[in-house]
């Protein structure tokens, strides 16, 4: 009830405070048009250069119509979603590769005993959470080309040696460094996407990429499986065919990223000087009147650290993270129950994915369109909750098995909106950079969590981990409304600070210059935040 008395609010505030927000859209209107426009001997002058590269004059200022703008963002989606697709989807096959080899006898190959197994899959997660923040700001420093490519192709050959290893031990130091090379990749990816979208066009661009690589992605069973069948070719078990292979296919995708992956707005070669001057200046003043603060800066990172909502909104990721993960862990016991073949087995777990990324995209489509995010991921948790309770219970397999699609779909909605939200209202690039690695490297704990509380022995009903996922359910679905009534009550003082200084014929910055303005960030009065 306390959440839906807050939607209300908020819907009842958005209404009063249309004329404020029309007045900061004039205000922004006004500083772009103070610009020169394209074409004028502004473009002659020389352009500054970043990483390496000739950035364009920002100082253009081009006027495109609704069409035009619209095929604009077209034009980057076919240039960024598709090859970031293909590097999230190769990123996140890596992370769950050890699943499938154990199906193919990792166990036995390594001999791993007792909890070894589970000790392997939590070692991944301990240096993604600890490498995620130095990976996004080397991301802001370097070219994210160069980057990612790096990161990808390093990956591949990890993965590539994992197919190699003998013991324990071995496969311990593997997984460490898979950690810490892929802590870079998904936040980063994140992080380069706020660079091109502006805020409320964010929420889609995340959910087709992460829906296109998990349906994608969750073939990955029966390919697993497939690749299995060369057990004894060339001396070598079934699990360490899929390790090689897919090292392989890793490091070719890094190297095409070299070449295919955009770098900035401002260096983008593949669009016109007028179509990334309107980007840049379209994301300068997305949220500000007087521009957002795009150097890297130290005080922006220990801002992002101290930040309340950065740490609200881990604990709502983490509460959307680990039923993701739990769920993969025993649908396929369920699956295996009806006694199918292993090829019918592995495509039974496929079509929740496939729905849960159609629900996940429109379910993004119009967060971005309403601009507000809460009721996406309130809708995502109360799904999960309702898919555990189905499985705790002593049901039959198919009920179950049905179950899982509410847990799919609601954690698989949730993740894009939780990861647009904090983004969304997050000014500074520094302080943005630094909010979303942090927000998803200690989510990612979560997960550590997961893997050791779902146990083989508790099969089917998994109580121990089912009942854990519920507990991070809870915790997200009281953490939501708390942090929904903060934004609300901020929002609502903010506006009325802007009300009292046009009463006293003052502009929005009050007594603060612009560029104190700049540096508040999002905590500057006329910054409102996304609910």
């Amino acid at each position: 009830m306390k959440l839906l008395s807050l939607a209300s609010s908020a819907k009842r505030s958005r209404s009063a405070d249309d004329h404020e927000e029309a007045a900061t859209d004039q205000t922004h209107a006004i500083e772009l048009q103070s610009l020169p426009s394209a074409g004028t001997n502004s473009t002659k002058r020389d352009a500054p250069r970043e990483n390496g590269l000739r950035a364009v004059d920002t100082s253009i200022s081009p006027q495109l119509t609704i069409q035009e703008e619209r095929r604009l963002w077209k034009k980057v989606d076919a240039r960024l979603l598709p090859m970031l697709t293909v590097v999230y989807l190769v990123s996140a096959f890596n992370q769950g590769i050890i699943v499938h080899a154990r199906s193919n006898n990792l166990e036995v190959g390594l001999n791993l005993t007792g909890s070894q197994f589970r000790i392997a899959l939590v070692m991944f997660t301990i240096p993604y959470c600890v490498f995620a923040i130095p990976s996004v700001i080397l991301l802001r420093i370097l070219r994210p080309s160069r980057w990612f490519a790096a990161l990808t192709v390093t990956s591949g050959i990890v993965i590539t040696l994992s197919g190699l290893v003998e013991s324990y031990a071995p496969l311990l130091g593997v997984r460490i460094c898979l950690g810490a090379l892929e802590a870079g990749i998904f936040p980063g990816i994140i992080y380069y996407l706020t660079l091109w979208y502006p805020r409320h066009l964010l929420h889609f661009r995340i959910a087709l990429l992460f829906g296109a690589a998990s349906v994608a992605n969750s073939f990955s069973g029966l390919i697993a499986y497939g690749i299995g069948r060369m057990a004894g070719k060339g001396g070598l078990l079934g699990w360490s065919w899929i390790f090689i292979l897919e090292g392989i296919v890793t490091v070719i995708v890094g190297v095409v990223a070299f070449f295919v992956l955009l770098d900035l707005p401002s260096t983008a070669t593949a669009l016109s000087l007028e179509e990334r001057a309107f980007i840049q200046l379209r994301k300068k003043y997305d949220n500000s009147s007087v521009g957002e603060e795009e150097g890297l800066e130290r005080r922006q990172v220990i801002a992002a650290l101290k930040d309340w909502q950065v740490w609200m909104h881990v604990l709502v990721l983490m509460s959307v993270l680990a039923p993701l993960a739990g769920v993969s862990l025993f649908i396929p016991s369920i699956t295996r129950s009806w006694s199918h073949s292993p090829a019918v087995t592995q495509l039974l777990t496929v079509p929740p994915y496939i729905v849960a990324a159609i629900v996940m995209c429109i379910a993004a489509f119009y967060s971005d369109k309403l601009k507000m995010r809460f009721p996406v991921v309130l809708a995502g948790l109360v799904c999960c909750m309702i898919g555990f309770l189905m499985n705790i219970c002593k049901l039959r397999s198919g009920v179950r098995y049905f179950g899982t699609f509410f847990i799919v779909i609601g954690s698989y909605s949730a993740l894009p909106g939780s990861i647009a939200w904090l983004s969304n209202n997050l000014a500074g690039q520094s302080k943005r950079a630094t909010g979303l690695a942090l927000q998803i490297g200690v989510g990612n704990l979560s997960t550590a969590v997961v893997y050791t509380v779902y146990r083989q022995s508790d099969a089917p009903r998994y109580l121990l981990g089912h009942g854990v996922e519920l507990a991070f359910v809870g915790v997200g679905l009281l953490v939501l409304p708390v942090t929904v009534s903060v934004y609300t009550r901020i929002n609502g003082s903010r506006q009325a600070a802007l009300r009292r200084r046009r009463l006293r014929g003052e502009g929005p910055e009050g007594r603060w210059t612009k560029e104190e303005m700049r540096m508040l960030g999002d905590r500057a009065a006329e910054f409102k935040y996304t609910l």
